[in-house]
């Protein structure tokens, strides 16, 4: 074994990368498309809890993106309390590999690319449930990710009005004031739940629950939104499948029965979602072989916890990207 090295981008090399709305938006989608065609390799989710899930846990995807050539793994810790030592509560690594051979391609700081991905599966969930003339957002929680959900969606939508909310007032202030200064728009505060969300077409709950506990309540979500929770402790009341028209997830296998964590755990638990009454993966929806939205009166709702081919397929444009304009490290394997 001989002459192989590995691709390393730290922190700054992706900050320096700066992929772009539509750089970030074509790649998940095309990783999307590939698992639509039956193109991917997906393991679900496994999850090491060092002491108590309460305080925080890692979780670990992977999967392989045939059309790109690569398998990957990703490493993410997710610490809710990380805030008080000044840190993201999330940071992440991604190994990548040649799936043919085992060979080791990149390693990659990946904490930007889960908050990217996450932000880019909204979106594009939102692209093909949500109302095309969406205008309205509640956004609940002000985690990493939440910054490119609002992102995201106000590039797709043009968004005429943007509430947020939070538990400790400090991030939500900050995190509307981040976005008033990226996006140039005004974003409304609210001091509690109903407020944020109540009459908004597009609902987002990505709160930081120590426990399951049904914060958002099913009568405020309006006739025709879309929702998506995707919080790790369950944020909703049990009823809130019963009024949604069509239920889409990124991938089953990572939802079904048996597993830990997720806003809809209970739910598939206890039988309320199942693959009979599931419509689709979003991934067959991109490829066309499942419909999006159809009427304007559609209420619908897209459950993702996190898809590895995401990561993968953003990994796979950094590495491109850094591979045209010199940016990052060779390290040597042999």
């Amino acid at each position: 074994m001989a002459g192989i090295n590995i691709t390393y981008l730290n922190g700054s090399d992706v900050e320096a990368l700066s992929l772009t709305n539509d750089e970030i938006l074509a790649a998940v989608e095309a990783g999307l498309n590939a698992q639509g065609n039956s193109q991917t390799v997906i393991e679900p989710r496994v999850h090491l809890i060092p002491e108590s899930s309460t305080k925080g846990h890692f979780n670990v995807l992977r999967g392989v993106v045939k059309p790109l050539g690569l398998a990957g793994v990703k490493v993410v810790g997710d610490f809710v309390d990380n805030y008080k030592q000044g840190l993201p509560s999330e940071m992440a690594i991604l190994n990548l590999f040649d799936p043919e051979t085992g060979m080791p391609k990149a390693i990659i700081d990946a904490t930007a690319i889960t908050e990217m991905r996450t932000g880019a599966m909204t979106a594009l969930g939102a692209k093909h449930l949500a109302r095309k003339n969406s205008k309205r957002l509640g956004h609940i929680g002000a985690r990493g990710t939440s910054y490119w959900n609002v992102r995201l969606l106000d590039h797709l939508f043009n968004l005429d009005e943007i509430r947020v909310h939070s538990r400790r007032k400090e991030s939500r202030e900050g995190f509307a004031a981040t976005l008033e200064k990226d996006l140039g728009k005004k974003i409304i505060v609210t001091d509690d739940w109903e407020s944020c969300v109540r009459e908004m077409d597009i609902v987002v709950e990505a709160s930081r629950l120590p426990e399951p506990t049904p914060m958002l309540k099913t009568e405020w979500i309006k006739k025709g939104a879309f929702i998506v929770p995707y919080g790790t402790m369950s944020a909703v009341e049990m009823s809130l499948t019963d009024i949604m028209t069509k239920m889409v997830v990124d991938d089953w296998g990572q939802c079904r029965k048996g597993l830990p964590f997720g806003a809809l755990r209970r739910h598939v638990d206890e039988d309320k979602l199942t693959e009979e009454n599931l419509h689709a993966e979003l991934g067959q929806i991109v490829a066309g072989k499942k419909p999006g939205r159809e009427s304007e009166e559609e209420t619908n709702l897209f459950w993702h916890r996190g898809l590895s081919l995401s990561d993968i397929a953003l990994g796979h444009a950094l590495l491109t990207k850094a591979a045209k304009q010199g940016i990052g490290q060779t390290l040597k394997f042999d």
